[in-house]
């Protein structure tokens, strides 16, 4: 057996001269992408708009500024490059996050990155096909018959954006836990003894980051507890085991 971690072998400098490159490859990546989305920015632009495009008036956003028309487009393009770039900055991610693991857990990297992306892309498409549906459905019907929704595209993107990240994110749980879990930060038992306080976690985080319906709510806190369950088998399996004393 190894008597050390890897990541005993690196000094903090180092470790954070390997993030800052990883992250600049990163931004590369993304800003490569983002460009490329320009060029077919109206495509993008629909699809972001068509979850709520059903409940407005002629199915169209209203602006408020005169570069707000310019800046939405930018902002759209800045976010598909963020979704096309996926398996490259899961990549980057892994090169950095696998310092801290032994040899033979490095065998694990077309995984890491096969499933980080699938998960982040999961989480996507959950928020946009079965969320955002529901959620504009309850809250731009609410008192419908007297009042029209008027939302400006910049309201209405930096909504979607942060939403749409997080939602990606938050469906990373199983994979940043089975990482930490070979790293020796995390195991099951632990897992295990902190369940009710991270069901709680969850609800608090969901509350803040979902449309404000309970429905939202509900459609990340499930999603999420189901996704603990699993981290805390994968854990089990790919983890470290704990010490018996």
């Amino acid at each position: 057996m190894e008597s050390h971690s890897p990541q005993d072998d690196y000094t903090l400098v180092e470790h954070l001269t390997e993030l800052r490159n990883r992250l600049i490859r990163s931004i590369i990546a993304v800003t490569a992408l983002s460009v490329l989305a320009w060029n077919y920015r109206d495509f993008f632009f629909s699809i972001v708009r068509r979850p709520i495009q059903p409940f407005l008036p002629e199915g169209g956003l209203i602006y408020t500024a005169v570069q707000e028309s310019f800046m939405a487009h930018l902002k759209v393009a800045i976010l598909s490059g963020i979704i096309m770039a996926t398996p490259i900055w899961v990549y980057q991610l892994w090169k950095f996050v696998a310092q801290g693991l032994y040899k033979n857990e490095r065998k694990f990297g077309l995984a890491f990155i096969f499933f980080g992306t699938g998960l982040f892309l999961t989480g996507i498409c959950f928020v946009y096909f079965v969320v955002y549906p529901l959620a504009f459905e309850f809250l731009l019907n609410f008192g419908a018959g007297t009042d029209q929704a008027m939302i400006s595209v910049n309201d209405y993107l930096s909504f979607f954006m942060t939403t749409t990240l997080v939602f990606g994110l938050a469906f990373e749980l199983p994979l940043i836990l089975t990482i930490l879990g070979m790293m020796g930060i995390v195991n099951k038992p632990l897992l295990i003894s902190l369940r009710r306080y991270a069901v709680i976690i969850i609800c608090v985080m969901s509350a803040v980051i979902t449309p404000p319906d309970v429905m939202s709510m509900v459609l990340l806190v499930l999603p999420l507890c189901a996704l603990y369950e699993i981290s805390i088998v994968l854990v089990g399996i790919f983890g470290q085991k704990p010490t018996e004393l």
